[in-house]
């Protein structure tokens, strides 16, 4: 495989940029999110993750979709206005992209080349489908959407130096 999730730059909310390439060497989660789906509490775990796992390397990042039931149908500054007030958030989130279909975000594209779903589905099914990715971008594990943030830290920790 040519590509490497951490060859990426994201375009974040307030025309700021992340070059995933400066967390090289560094576990990434990547989660489609969605401020009214009722999965949304999971916001709060994930920021848990943030705060708890950051200072050791871990970055959170949501890309927020609107392709499962309207349920980010707000524009940018207003999604991230609901995930600080609503969740607590202050992990990056990218500006809302497609997760499936043709316009699919190539990111989302690859990580879901990398790790197919049940019976090697690539498209997500719904809002947080989580992607972790090894510190190298070797490898990445995905997780269903209902899998709590907290069911992962597991595998976090052992991407994480010790």
């Amino acid at each position: 495989m040519d590509k490497n999730p951490f060859d990426f730059s994201l375009e974040l909310t307030k025309g700021r940029t992340l070059d995933l390439s400066a967390h090289k060497g560094k576990p990434l989660l990547v989660v489609n999110t969605a401020t009214k789906c009722g999965l949304a509490p999971q916001f709060e775990a994930l920021e848990d993750l943030h705060e708890d796992y950051g200072p050791r390397g871990l970055l959170v990042l949501g890309m927020p979709s609107n392709q499962f039931a309207n349920q980010e149908p707000v524009g940018d500054a207003d999604m991230v206005e609901a995930c600080k007030v609503g969740f607590g958030v202050t992990f990056p989130l990218t500006r809302k992209v497609d997760v499936n279909g043709p316009g699919t975000h190539p990111l989302m594209a690859l990580l879901k080349e990398m790790a197919p779903g049940m019976l090697g589905k690539r498209d997500l099914s719904w809002n947080f489908t989580k992607f972790l990715v090894w510190p190298d971008g070797s490898k990445v594990k995905r997780y269903a959407p209902t899998t709590l943030p907290s069911r992962i830290r597991k595998d976090i920790e052992k991407l994480l130096p010790a």
